[in-house]
This record gives C-alpha cells, structure tokens and sequence, in this order.
C-alpha cells in the first residue's frame, strides 16, 4: 500500500466520523430527540438499514431511483467537482498527509457544538475552485429554506404547533394523541429526509476515495462497514454536543413536530435536486445552511404566529446558528490557502477560472 492510500483510507475513516457527526444531526436530530426513551441500537438499525440501501443502490448505478442526479457513489457530485478531460482523465489530487485535516479539524470544531458545513471544510479543500458555485447554491439554499419555513409554519402554525404545545402527546386525545401513528409518521419523514441527505452528502466522505467509477468492491465494503460503524457511535451517544442545536428549538421533543420537520426539510433537499435555480442540479450545496434556515424560518414563523412564545431570543438564535455556520466557510477557506503555501503552488491560480 503506498503512502497515498493510506493517507485515502485514513481521510475516509476520519471524515466518514466528522461528517456522520456533525451534519448527520441535522437529519436525525429530531428523530433522536423525540425517540429518546427508545434503546439507541433499534434507531441506529433503522437509520443503517436505509444508509446500507442508498450506499449500495448508488454502487450499483441504480441512484436516479432515490432522486438523485447520477450514477455512482457521490450521487453525480464528483463529476461536477472534477469533470472529466476529452480523453476521460480527471485532476483528481494525489491525496497526502494534508487532506487529512479537513476531518480533523472538523472533529475539534464538532466537540464544541459548532454546525459547521463540511461541503465547504472538505471539497474545497480538493477543488476550491469549485468555491463559488457552491457557495452560491448554499446561500440559496439557505434562503429558500428560510422565507419556505416562514410561509409554511404562517400558514399552518395555528393548526399544528400551537395545538401541539397546548396538548402534549400523553394529554391528547383522538389523532393528536394516537402514538402509533405519529411515530409511524415521522419514523417515515425521517426515512425519506435521511436518504435525501445521503444522496446529497455522501460526497463529503466518498471523495477521499477517488473516482467512484474506480471504487472495488473491497473498498465499497470497507466504505459501508465504516459508515454503519460511525453512525452506531453517535447513536450511542444520543447525538453528541451538535445536538444542542436541535435541543433549544422549540418543541422539538414533540414527535409530532419532529414529523412535520423531518418532511418538510426533505422537501427542501428534493427541490436542489433538480436544476431549479439555474445553478446546477450536480453542484455540492451545504446541506448545513440549508437545515439552519429551515430552523431559522420556523422559529421565526412560529414567534409571530404564536403570541405566547417567546419573541426576545429567536434573532439571537438565529444569527448565532449563521454565524457558526460561517466560521466553517472561513476555516475552509483558511485550510486551502494553507494548502496551497505547504505545496508551494500558486494562489493567483485557485482565482482563475476552472
């Protein structure tokens, strides 16, 4: 095994824990919230029997099935990071000692809480020209899921979380209190949320091993086996210190809630899966920013909606979650210029066009 696999299967592990743990959160954050009386071990063979299926369906070319645009392990995101040349060759870098700090650094920021995007902190990383469409996408993102929050939890605030927390799942009668169906509900919500994550960004994890056309079936079990390993250990951890961030939203114990969360945001994923902005259905978006907004808005929403709530702290939530979410995009872009004066390249280059 030569030095630059190695440091490939390292990065792999590192990054598969780092990006499992923190952006994984804002997918199954609120199904281990409200599902916290429930033994870690049957949530996790849940949440791994759908990663094990959507893993597997994008190595076998079957990834258009979940909603994807393409046909290998990334979903059709590596193409859009390295395109390939005439005669099919791509410039995927030689991966060194370096690529290893991304997850690491990652891991650090994870142990204090911060939700920062690993699209920005890893692929720019390996293609930071790529930057600029993806950042563009993110605040996009980010904004769609905002203004989409605040319409969506307007219009149907009153009928939804205010009876929700007026009548809480053990005081609740009829289909408000029949817990049989809204854990049916949202055990579903979550299904489809958490495989539109995985096909968004699996890409984060899979780039360290290259080209995903060229990925053997060693390796794709290998892949599998270390995801379904890191996923476990956060499960037994009930989440870890990014959970907070799900912890202070506003009734986000409420299973009911969490229903209408986990779908909504799936939503949001599913419409960047097309083309819809003219930026490009295969660019990499942080899927982080996109959460963050979804939360943002309906905070928002329901503080207006909702007189009794509490108006004085939702701004300060909000801008502290972006402002989190920032550092990670400077951190990304700090990692790369340190890159690019270790290896001595030029950095007039990484301004000029692709």
């Amino acid at each position: 095994m030569d030095m630059s696999t190695f440091f490939a299967l390292v990065g792999f592990t590192f990054a598969a824990y780092s990006v499992v743990g923190n952006d994984s959160i804002q997918t199954l954050g609120t199904f281990l919230h409200s599902n916290e009386n429930k033994p870690w071990w049957v949530l996790w063979l849940f949440a791994g029997s759908i990663m094990a299926f959507t893993v597997t369906m994008g190595y076998l070319g079957h990834g258009e099935m979940l909603g994807g645009k393409g046909d290998d392990l990334t979903f059709g995101k590596f193409g859009s990071l390295f395109p390939a040349a005439e005669d099919g060759s791509t410039e995927f870098p030689t991966i060194s000692f370096w690529y290893l700090l991304p997850p690491v650094t990652l891991l650090f920021v994870t142990r204090f809480g911060i939700p920062v995007s690993t699209t920005f902190l890893v692929l720019t990383f390996f293609a930071p020209k790529a930057l600029p469409q993806m950042l563009v996408k993110s605040l996009g993102g980010y904004g769609v899921a905002f203004l989409a929050s605040i319409i969506m939890y307007l219009l149907l605030g009153r009928l939804t979380e205010r009876l929700f927390l007026k009548r809480p799942m053990n005081q609740a009668t009829g289909i408000l209190g029949n817990r049989v169906f809204w854990t049916t509900a949202q055990w579903l919500s979550t299904g489809f949320l958490w495989s539109q994550w995985l096909t968004q960004d699996l890409v984060n994890i899979m780039v360290y091993l290259g080209d995903p056309n060229e990925v053997s079936v060693g390796s794709f079990a290998f892949a599998l086996a270390v995801l379904l390993a890191m996923l476990a250990f956060i499960f037994y951890q009930k989440g870890g210190k990014i959970q907070e961030i799900v912890r202070v939203k506003t009734n986000t114990s409420d299973i009911r809630s969490a229903t209408f969360i986990d779908l909504f945001y799936g939503i949001v994923l599913l419409v960047f899966k097309f083309d819809t902005f003219g930026i490009g259905a295969k660019v990499p978006m942080s899927t982080t920013w996109v959460f963050l907004g979804m939360l943002a808005g309906r905070e928002v929403a329901l503080r207006i909606r909702l007189r009794e709530a509490n108006t004085g702290k939702v701004w300060p939530m909000v801008f502290s979650d972006l402002g989190k979410a920032t550092l990670g995009l400077v951190i990304s872009v700090a990692l790369v210029i340190l890159l690019y004066l270790i290896e001595g390249r030029d950095l007039n280059s990484l301004l000029s066009s692709g």
